[in-house]
């Protein structure tokens, strides 16, 4: 897709280490994870809950 090589990849990889340091990469990874992970609960909790009535429909009751 963006025609990335192995060599790319292990450029930004150091570049990152580099950037962020190595101790705080385990942070910034659980971080990310915990981030996703609330974000699809977020996204199931909408599903359940009852459709939200528009304006229109409380103009007309």
């Amino acid at each position: 897709m963006f025609g990335l090589g192995f060599q790319e990849l292990v450029l930004i990889l150091l570049i990152v280490v580099v950037m962020f340091g190595a101790t705080r990469l385990p942070m910034l990874g659980k971080g990310l994870g915990e981030g996703i992970s609330n974000f699809k609960r977020g996204l199931k909790a909408d599903d359940s809950a009852p459709p939200l009535s528009s304006a229109s429909e409380k103009d007309q009751a």
